[in-house]
């Protein structure tokens, strides 16, 4: 700056009217004090904007936190006192509220407190470029019209210099060129006065520019100071809010709200303690009836029905029942399957064979279809207990539920025949058997199991009475 002050001055000196623009300078300055302005305009923006921006950031977390102001679906299930999911639900509506009322008092502090301290700035910048144009840009406007006035009697004084030679110096006392000349120092002395004043103005405009940018400098620090204080503030506020969330989150005891919710249902969920049930345990209506009793029940062999076929006797589950039906069963499990007879006579309907050893025969009508199923047909079946006392109980008790029906005798021939015969069976005497008498005896190892008299309840074999013989007529 002192170099071009120099020059200036050195040209000033020099030349009568200087070639440099008196306004050159006060453009310059009027200039920068332009762009002081937009600069600080700038800054206004961007704190409009991020205001504007935490105003937009307020009403969002208002829609976030709608997303949980609901009380929780099947609420009841949570246990509603501190340490838990509800309480947990509860600090992330309030933390929630929180983070939308941060963003709202950031808006406000910008709004308030920095937007204020720039629109001051930029007022002084503006009342600044004011008075440079009424203090040196004023004064430069006086120089260029004094350097006018010059330059109009220096051009005079060359056409009466020019006179004075081509008329020998014969002249008015108005056109001697010495008092033109003198004039010419009037009007320079006046130039320069002004030229030195607008110097001076412009100096010390210059000395107050840098003192101005300075303040102004420090008001743009002031101004971000503030600035970062509320927004900064309001992220730790926004980090702190969240870290409260986080911290609730896991200081909720893992098996908290299972346990809370087993002691609030303790009657309705299963006690893990409790044995298992079984069908053994269970009771139900009409389970010991005496009409859901077997007379007998075991297992018994017979033989196969087809004639032709090589397999012999098969394995089955039979049952008579007090309900005088003779049963059978593929097996005793109740489980895998439901117990449907494969096959079922009436045995008061039914003709009773004597038994032969370990055999014994019973022939009768398969009703398991339905009494009047056409699918239903007469044949005998050939059975085979374990032993002939087993035989001899089956017999008994068939016997028994059958009342005083026909019976067959067996002879060898009879027995050598087929569990489906399609020849007639020889005929015999009815004989009557007196009423099943029984006793509860030790059981036979693979026996069948028998209803003890009057119980109701099988046992594991019995002891019959020898049947009487035979009459004949």
């Amino acid at each position: 700056m002192p170099l071009r002050q120099a020059s200036t001055s050195s040209a000033m000196s020099d030349d009568a009217i200087p070639t440099s623009n008196p306004n050159d300078t006060a453009s310059l300055l009027e200039e920068r004090l332009r762009a002081w302005k937009h600069a600080v305009g700038y800054l206004e923006d961007y704190v409009t904007a991020t205001e504007k921006v935490e105003k937009a950031h307020s009403k969002e977390y208002e829609k976030v936190l709608k997303t949980i102001n609901n009380p929780l679906k099947e609420g009841h299930h949570f246990d509603q006192g501190m340490g838990g999911v509800a309480a947990l639900f509860e600090n992330m509506r309030q933390n929630t509220q929180g983070l939308a009322n941060s963003h709202l008092e950031t808006e406000q502090n910008l709004k308030g407190s920095v937007l204020p301290i720039l629109q001051r700035l930029h007022k002084e910048i503006k009342n600044k470029s004011k008075e440079l144009s009424s203090g040196a840009a004023k004064g430069a406007k006086e120089v260029d019209k004094a350097r006018n006035t010059t330059q109009k009697h220096i051009e005079l004084l060359g056409q009466q210099t020019a006179n004075y030679e081509s008329q020998g110096g014969k002249m008015t006392a108005a056109d001697d060129p010495y008092v033109v000349r003198r004039g010419v120092l009037h009007r320079l002395s006046a130039q320069v006065l002004h030229e030195n004043n607008n110097r001076h103005d412009l100096i010390a405009v210059q000395n107050n520019f840098a003192q101005f940018e300075q303040h102004v400098i420090e008001v743009i620090q002031q101004a971000m100071m503030s600035f970062n204080q509320f927004v900064v503030g309001r992220a730790q506020k926004q980090q702190e809010l969240y870290g409260d969330i986080l911290a609730t989150t896991q200081q909720v005891p893992a098996s908290f709200e299972w346990d809370r919710f087993v002691q609030r249902n303790g009657n309705i969920l299963i006690d893990p303690n409790s044995p298992e049930r079984t069908v053994d345990s269970i009771q139900f209506p009409n389970q010991s009836h005496k009409g859901t009793q077997a007379l007998i029940e075991g297992r018994l062999e017979r033989k196969s029905r087809n004639k032709l076929s090589m397999a012999g006797y098969s394995t089955g589950y039979y049952v008579v029942t007090p309900s005088k039906f003779l049963h059978e069963f593929k097996d005793n499990d109740n489980i895998r399957k439901d117990p449907t007879p494969e096959l079922s006579i009436y045995l008061p309907d039914a003709t009773i064979g004597n038994t032969n050893g370990e055999k014994f025969n019973v022939k009768g009508k398969d009703v398991s279809k339905g009494f009047g199923s056409k699918l239903s047909g007469t044949s005998e079946i050939a059975f085979k207990a374990h032993s002939p006392s087993d035989a001899q109980k089956w017999y008994d008790v068939i016997r028994s539920a059958a009342g005083s029906g026909p019976t067959l005798v067996h002879t060898n021939t009879m027995s050598s025949m087929g569990s489906d015969a399609s020849s007639p069976m020889s005929p015999v005497d009815k004989k009557t058997i007196p009423p099943l008498q029984t006793q509860q005896t030790q059981g036979v190892t693979g026996g069948p199991t028998v209803a003890s008299p009057g119980s109701g309840h099988p046992t594991s074999a019995i002891e019959t009475k020898p049947t009487p013989p035979v009459e004949k007529s």
